[in-house]
């Protein structure tokens, strides 16, 4: 824990992770110097936060671009996940063998207790906050058994970086991980989970090939004694099985294959098979599926995928259930706003690639209305403008990629009719699109927010896309 003191390091980002990185290096000797391309006067609240740590000197700021002199001496360059390794500073720093890191591989190296990690290109927060609730109630029911506490955060809520310090053996560590976290990392969870792998990012990553590569990373440094945990239904995360070292397990709709741990849907009804407590493969009923609070097939996965997590964590079925039992979702993922003149509103905000879209539409029988659109991650539109031409009523569109997704709609429409759509608007942001959904909505209709794209064109991110969306709907009169 003292092998910081004296070393020199650069964190290139100011945001949530750098922070907390910061100070994290700050209390344990480090020199830092924190840099980001934004000036001081929008980081007033970064800088407050890190005077009760900085008093002795050791924190630079560096604002408003990346100079390639603030490499000189260091010892290290932490990567934020937001900053791209196509930066001119990272690539530099590569170029004079300074090791990259970050707070998510810094934590890895340093936590004392047993860590899940959990990544994919969907479901990943639901799955990870399921999981964290499964942890905690096992710590409520456990009278003081493993595990003692319960920890959750990475790439949501707070970085577990900020906590470490805190962590004792006996505790339980949940973490989700993006791949731009996981691009530059070279340490393992000892339970790690790949939900799915579909197209996401692609303006990040330079091919799906690349992608994958980042996601498998959480995989690659395990131990023979390590949980590697795949959803079988997916091609992609299926396709990493030759890359565990550890023991594996899985999570699908249908029967596990022989002689394998994991999860599966029998008869309507949620089993886990797991080597938990007799030290042979035993099958545990968890619940029926009917008491799953969330809507669509997608979710149903999640709450699989996180009873195959909790199975390989030696959490007890109990804690499962009850938490599933109890479990309504995550903010901003088909989250229930409000019923306004007899259509109910939904916020899918968190749905930033055309695949979750897709997952939202099919969650609903109902009549649609579907808000979708922001910023393009150059992905592939064709399959969406195929199933919203089929059940989505009214469809509008808003932000800089309205014009892709039109002009997919339109292409899929020379190949499809008849079609459920009857109308299509484009608007230029997320408030006017509210304003027409509320013309075009009637009694019995679903209003959607499920946008298929980041928020970055008109907004900081989902949750601020989210939070708006939900003000704006509910101020309609």
């Amino acid at each position: 824990m003292g092998s910081w003191a004296g070393r020199r390091v650069v964190i290139i980002g100011a945001a949530r992770q750098g922070v907390a990185l910061a100070e994290y290096l700050l209390r344990h000797g480090a020199e830092v110097i924190l840099n980001d391309q934004r000036p001081a006067e929008q980081l007033a609240d970064a800088r407050q936060s890190l005077e009760s740590v900085s008093t002795k000197g050791r924190l630079s700021w560096v604002l408003g671009s990346h100079p390639l002199e603030i490499l000189d001496g260091a010892d290290s360059v932490c990567v934020s996940g937001g900053v791209p390794l196509s930066l001119p500073l990272v690539i530099e720093a590569q170029r004079r063998d300074i090791p990259l890191t970050n707070d998510s591989q810094i934590f890895l190296e340093v936590a004392p207790c047993t860590v899940i990690g959990i990544t994919g290109s969907a479901g990943k927060t639901t799955t990870t906050s399921l999981v964290g609730m499964m942890a905690e109630e096992s710590v409520r029911s456990s009278h003081g058994t493993h595990p003692a506490r319960a920890w959750v955060g990475g790439n949501i809520g707070n970085p577990l970086i900020s906590s470490v310090d805190e962590m004792q053996p006996d505790d339980l560590a949940v973490m989700e991980l993006s791949s731009f976290q996981l691009e530059i990392m070279n340490r393992s969870p000892q339970v790690a989970a790949v939900l799915n792998i579909t197209p996401n990012h692609l303006d990040r990553h330079a091919s799906m090939d690349e992608y994958l590569e980042a996601k498998a990373r959480i995989l690659t440094n395990q131990s023979a004694g390590s949980w590697a945990i795949l959803g079988r239904d997916d091609p992609g995360a299926w396709s990493l099985t030759e890359r565990v070292v550890g023991q594996l397990s899985s999570f699908g709709l249908n029967d596990l294959p022989a002689a394998q741990a994991g999860s599966y849907l029998r008869n309507q009804e949620i089993w886990v098979k797991s080597a938990w407590p007799s030290g042979k493969l035993d099958e545990c009923f968890v619940m029926p599926r009917s008491e799953v609070l969330l809507r669509g097939e997608h979710n149903l996965l999640n709450v699989l995928a996180a009873c195959a997590i909790a199975a390989a964590s030696n959490l007890p079925v109990r804690a499962m259930r009850q938490a599933v039992k109890e479990f309504r979702g995550v903010s901003h993922r088909l989250e229930f706003v409000r019923t306004w003149r007899g259509s109910d509103w939904y916020n899918d905000s968190i749905a930033t690639a055309p695949e979750r879209a897709m997952a939202a539409i099919r969650s609903f029988d109902e009549p649609l209305l579907l808000l979708a659109g922001g910023r393009d991650k150059n992905l592939p539109w064709e399959a969406f403008a195929e199933l919203a031409l089929s059940r989505v009523r009214h469809l509008v569109l808003f932000g800089e990629a309205a014009g892709k997704i039109d002009v997919a709609i339109q292409s899929a429409a020379e190949h499809n009719s008849p079609t459920a759509m009857q109308s299509l608007v484009r608007c230029t942001g997320l408030q006017q699109a509210v304003r027409q959904a509320a013309e075009l909505a009637g009694p019995g209709d679903v209003v959607l927010l499920s946008p298929g794209c980041t928020s970055f064109d008109e907004f900081k991110d989902f949750e601020e896309r989210g939070k708006c969306f939900v003000q704006w709907v509910k101020a309609l009169e």
